[in-house]
């Protein structure tokens, strides 16, 4: 009898688990998998090897348009079923490739939401106290400002990989890739008041740079934190997240001249399409900048 494809799930984690992919990854390509064995089970068929054929994949694909999937949801089910079979071939589970052939539509990029230094002044001045969560808050906030950081990246800087003086800090980004990311002058000065704040903390023995009440920080708790301080701010707290900060901080960099292999490395990005996305939204406001400037219209 065939082997089911859940089944199997749990070798190709473990392959992942050695290439480095990070738990949100596994975790979709495995949500892949599952919707894909649910959708050849509500057919009469077992979900085993022999229902990863070709026919199936576009039927598959087809129904998740039907049923009014974004091209952004369809190209990740695409993606992390295609690396499933992509590794049973490696490892002479199947022997024909069921996505010869099979490409999907790549969704347009979505607009890169950023924040203006208006809402930036604020979120810090929502900050404003001397309490250890107005200390540590403002000082996360500004670090994201600063190097637009992932939450998980936040969350996983120790104090040893703060370094004030340089104004840097060690960062552990997706695939454990570790880079070094730098701060200014202010984003130093907030995080020497933390570093003095933290001192006295009942968890300050954690290697953890940020800390919570219970223990380290987590990217939920930086989640919860930043809306806390957007509605002190009088912002829409569902616009302030962590991504936003990372967008912004690319658009910045990209605006002011930076070039756009220095942003790669600054991100921690491996490919270009993430360059590509904020390269177009610079484009646009640099066009839209220059439309404004012109207004021909008021000379005439």
């Amino acid at each position: 009898m065939p082997e089911s494809l859940v089944s199997l799930q749990r070798s190709f984690n473990r392959a992942l688990r050695v290439e480095g992919k990070s738990d949100r990854t596994i975790a979709l390509y495995g949500q892949s998998i599952v919707f894909f064995s649910r959708w050849v089970e509500e057919r009469g068929a077992a979900a085993d090897i022999s229902a990863l054929t070709r026919d199936n994949v576009l039927d598959w694909l087809d129904s998740l348009r039907a049923r009014g999937q974004t091209d952004g949801t369809v190209i990740t089910r695409w993606r992390g079923l295609r690396r499933f079979a992509t590794w049973m071939l490696a490892e002479g589970i199947l022997d024909v490739d069921p996505f010869a052939g099979v490409t999907v539509k790549k969704p347009e990029p979505p607009s890169v939401p950023v924040f203006d230094d208006d809402d930036l002044r604020k979120l810090i001045a929502a900050c404003k106290g001397k309490e250890f969560n107005d200390r540590r808050d403002e000082a996360f906030i500004r670090l994201l400002i600063d190097c637009g950081l992932r939450a998980s990246e936040l969350t996983g800087i120790a104090v040893d990989d703060l370094d004030l003086d340089g104004e840097s800090v060690v960062v552990t980004g997706k695939g454990s890739r570790v880079r070094v990311a730098y701060f200014g002058a202010k984003t130093g000065l907030a995080l020497d008041r933390y570093m003095r704040a933290r001192a006295s903390h009942r968890r300050a023995h954690l290697a953890a740079l940020f800390l919570g009440e219970r223990g380290a920080f987590t990217p939920d708790g930086v989640r919860e934190r930043l809306k806390v301080r957007a509605r002190i701010a009088g912002l829409a707290d569902e616009r302030v997240n962590p991504h936003r900060f990372r967008h912004t901080n690319a658009h910045d960099f990209l605006l002011a001249g930076g070039q756009e292999r220095d942003l790669k490395r600054l991100m921690g990005w491996r490919s270009d399409a993430m360059l590509e996305r904020y390269g177009a939204s610079a484009a646009d406001y640099r066009a839209r900048e220059a439309a404004r400037r012109l207004k021909r219209g008021d000379r005439i």
